[in-house]
């Protein structure tokens, strides 16, 4: 199952299990975007906010050089909220620190546009050390430079991250092009139903990022996913990967340690039984309204937050 891959509304196909790079330190990247490569992932997930695009361009390479096919690999960045205004400047930044021609897809990272022209390529500050935002700016405007991206040969697709309902609802009517995918936090403590459904509605792909949920998660302790784990003697965080997989959602789990790149990549079938009572805890934490987000981007902006049912 962790070859599985899922079709795009615009007839691509992604893997389904993918390499997550968000936080991976200098030194460490490289090395876990090639060993992942090498030992059978065929999605990497970055961004240029991450910093380390560099780097994912060298484990790249790397992995090439060993005869793994360019188009065998699904690659995916983000265009920063710095570069809302001028997607296809920022597109371009990435792909000369990949060290690609293309990538095969690209997502607005958050539906923001942060000042140009401030004092920091990434994360611009005001005087008082706040974020420097531009806050009368409609997001419907860069999606709409986002259209123009496929044209160029630079991306496959294009999509959006952490895009609540909300949000969503404001891009759809205008959207000549469909969304491919969604980028969420997305797991048992946060299942956001409400974007998913939506998303299921006008049949966008839901990509989890931190499935885990954290460093010392609750949900490596929680009852249901431990017995089912025990069932199927695996970890915890086999159940929770192998959550989305099974339920038809892509997830991208970072990691550099190898021991872990290679455990996440073991997925399992999960049957109808197995699924209820993981969908008996979601329900549970919906109806006591017991979420809980690990991501909370310094923006002071009105993300829809909490829209986490």
């Amino acid at each position: 199952m962790a070859d599985k891959k899922i079709k795009l509304n615009d007839g691509n196909e992604i893997p389904a299990l993918g390499l997550g790079t968000w936080q991976s330190a200098p030194g460490e990247v490289k090395t876990a975007v090639s060993f992942a490569l090498k030992n059978g992932y065929k999605l990497i997930d970055g961004a240029y906010c991450y910093a380390n695009e560099n780097e994912v361009g060298q484990g790249l390479k790397e992995a090439f050089d060993a005869g793994i096919k360019r188009e065998d690999v699904f690659v995916v960045t983000k265009i920063w909220a710095t570069y809302m205004s001028r997607v296809e400047e920022g597109l371009d930044k990435s792909l000369k620190a990949l060290g690609l021609d293309y990538v095969d897809l690209v997502l607005v990272h958050w539906p923001v546009l942060m000042n140009p022209n401030g004092n920091d390529d990434r994360f611009p500050t005001l005087p008082d050390g706040s974020r420097d935002i531009f806050r009368d700016w409609n997001h419907v405007d860069g999606w709409k430079q986002m259209e123009a991206l496929p044209a160029t040969g630079k991306t496959k697709s294009i999509g959006v991250s952490n895009y609540s309902k909300k949000y969503l609802e404001e891009l759809l009517p205008q959207a000549t092009i469909k969304p491919a995918v969604n980028q969420i936090e997305n797991h048992p403590l946060l299942p956001q139903s409400e974007i998913v459904e939506l998303c299921k509605e006008h049949d966008i792909q839901i990509m989890a990022y931190s499935p885990l949920g954290s460093t010392g998660s609750p949900l490596f302790k929680a009852e249901p996913i431990v017995k089912l784990a025990e069932k199927k003697g695996v970890k915890p965080a086999t159940i929770l990967i192998s959550w989305h997989v099974n339920a038809g959602r892509i997830v991208v789990p970072k990691s550099v340690n190898p021991d872990r790149i290679a455990a996440n990549k073991e997925v399992v079938e999960l049957d109808a039984d197995d699924l209820k009572v993981l969908d008996d805890f979601v329900a549970d934490i919906n109806k006591r309204g017991a979420w809980q987000r690990f991501v909370y981007p310094a923006f002071n902006m009105p993300f829809g937050f909490p829209d986490k049912s």
